[in-house]
C-alpha cells in the first residue's frame, strides 16, 4: 500500500544542537514517504545546510512559535503535517504510528505519549483541554489507539512536541494563532479542530522523549526565567475561547497554579525566594499585555509552491548491545560498528548498584541507557529490585521493543 505524504516540521531558535539531534533521531524513522520542514534561525540553518541532508529550510529568527509553525505549513507539501520540537527525539516507529489512524477519513488531528528526561517516565500522557486553558488528564487504554471527538469548548489536546493533522485543515483554519508567542498555541488549535468536527486520535505508543533544553523563558532544569509569555498567552486563551465574565476568577487560578509551581521550584533548591516576586511580577505583565493584544486574523495559509522533497527514511533492523558499566568503551565501540552498517542500535550499561535509569540518544546517533541492575526504570517499581544481569537486561529489552527494533 502507498505510503500517505507526511511533512515533519521542526522548529528551532538559538538551539542547534538540540535540533541536529533531532534530526539525527528523525533519520531513523521507519516511514519512507517522509519529508522534513526545519524552521530555525540563520545560524542554525547554515548548520543544518551543512549536513547534505534533503532537508526543506525556512530561515526564521522571531520568537514567535506560532508563526515559526505557520511558516513551516506553508513550505509542507505533504497530505499530513506532523510537528516535533527541536529538544524532542522520536523513537522510530513514531511517525508511522502517529500517522497511521488517518486512515480514517473522519480522522482530522493525532497525538502521541510524550516522556520527560530520563527517557523512560511519562511527561505527557493523553488529556484533553477546555475552554479555559487547564489540562485534563484522560484514562485510556495504553495499548490502543482511541478515537475522540470534542467540542468548541473541550478538545483532546494536541502535545506540541508529538501531533499530527491533515494538511488540508491547518491551511483552512490559518493555522496556529499567532498571537500566541508562547504557550497555549497547541491547545488553541486542538479546540479551533475540534469545532470542525471530525475525530482525534490518542496514539500511546507513538513516542517522542522530550528533553526540556534551555531557552530565554527557562533553564535547563526547567525553572523559570520568565512568565510573561505564559501570562499574555493565558490572556489572550481566555479572550479566544471564555466569556468575559469568567476572566478574573480564571486570571487568578492560572496565578495561583503559577505560585505553585514556583514554590516546588523553591522546595526543590532551583529558585531563590528573591526570584518569586519578580517572576510573579513578569506573569501579570504579561496578563495585562494579553488583554490588549490585538487578535489575529486567521486566512487561510498558503500552499507550498515546491513539491515534495523525501528524506530518505528507510525501516532499519535493529540490534541491542548489553554489558557492565566497566565494558562501557567496548559496548560505544560495538555500537559504532552496528552504526555503521545502518542498523538501529541500543546499547544497555548496567552496574551492580541500584542506581535509578537513564535512557537517551546520543548526538552520535544510538540510545544508551544506563543505570542499576537492581535499579528501578519505571516509577512504579520498587526502589530495589532485585534480579540478576540477564533477567534485567532481558526485562529492559522487552519494554524497549514495544517502540523500538531492537532484536
Amino acid at each position: 500500500m502507498t505510503e500517505t505524504a507526511v511533512s515533519l516540521i521542526v522548529v528551532s531558535r538559538h538551539r542547534t544542537a538540540s535540533l541536529l539531534r533531532a534530526i539525527k533521531a528523525v533519520q531513523l524513522q521507519d516511514y519512507g514517504a517522509l519529508e522534513l520542514v526545519v524552521v530555525a534561525d540563520p545560524d542554525a540553518a547554515n548548520a543544518v545546510q551543512g549536513l547534505g541532508l534533503p532537508i526543506k529550510l525556512v530561515v526564521f529568527d522571531q520568537a514567535n512559535i506560532a508563526a515559526a509553525r505557520n511558516a513551516g505549513i506553508a513550505a509542507a507539501a505533504g497530505d499530513l503535517v506532523a510537528f516535533l520540537d527541536d529538544d524532542a527525539v522520536p523513537e522510530p516507529t513514531w511517525i508511522s504510528r502517529l500517522t497511521g489512524p488517518f486512515v480514517n477519513a473522519t480522522v482530522q488531528m493525532a497525538t502521541g505519549f510524550v516522556r520527560g528526561r530520563n527517557g523512560i517516565s511519562d511527561q505527557w500522557r493523553a488529556c484533553d483541554v477546555d475552554q479555559y486553558g487547564w489540562d485534563h488528564l484522560l484514562a485510556l487504554d495504553r495499548s490502543a489507539v482511541t478515537l475522540l471527538a470534542g467540542t468548541p469548548q473541550r478538545a483532546v489536546k494536541a502535545q506540541g512536541t508529538n501531533c499530527a493533522f491533515r494538511r488540508a485543515v491547518l491551511i483552512g483554519l490559518g493555522g496556529f494563532d499567532e498571537g500566541y508567542h508562547f504557550y497555549l498555541e497547541d491547545s488553541d488549535l486542538s479546540l479551533r479542530v475540534a469545532a470542525l468536527g471530525g475525530l482525534a486520535a490518542v496514539v500511546p505508543e507513538a513516542v517522542v522523549q522530550h528533553g526540556f533544553s534551555a531557552s530565554q523563558r527557562r533553564r535547563a532544569d526547567r525553572a523559570p526565567l520568565c512568565l510573561h509569555d505564559i501570562g499574555a498567552s493565558n490572556a489572550y486563551f481566555l479572550r479566544r475561547h471564555a466569556a468575559e465574565t469568567d476572566m478574573e476568577t480564571q486570571r487568578t487560578a492560572h496565578l495561583n497554579a503559577q505560585k505553585a509551581r514556583l514554590i516546588r521550584h523553591l522546595v526543590q533548591g532551583s529558585l531563590e525566594p528573591r526570584d518569586i516576586d519578580r517572576l510573579i511580577e513578569s506573569f501579570e505583565t504579561g496578563w495585562q499585555e494579553g488583554t490588549l493584544r490585538a487578535p489575529t486574523v486567521l486566512a487561510q495559509l498558503p500552499v507550498a509552491r515546491t513539491p515534495f522533497q523525501p528524506l530518505g527514511t528507510i525501516p532499519r533492523a535493529g540490534v541491542f548491545i548489553a554489558g557492565r558499566c566497566w565494558q562501557r568503551r567496548e559496548l560505544i565501540r560495538k555500537a559504532s560498528v552496528e552504526l555503521a552498517l545502518g542498523k538501529i542500535v541500543t546499547v544497555l550499561c548496567f552496574s551492580p548498584t541500584t542506581w535509578y535509569h537513564q535512557h537517551k540518544f546520543e548526538s552520535s546517533g544510538f540510545w544508551l541507557q544506563r543505570g542499576g541492575v537492581f535499579g528501578r526504570s519505571l516509577r512504579d517499581q520498587g526502589f530495589i529490585r532485585p534480579q540478576g544481569f540477564v533477567t534485567r537486561v532481558s526485562e529492559e529489552v522487552a519494554r524497549i521493543a514495544k517502540t523500538r527494533p531492537i532484536r
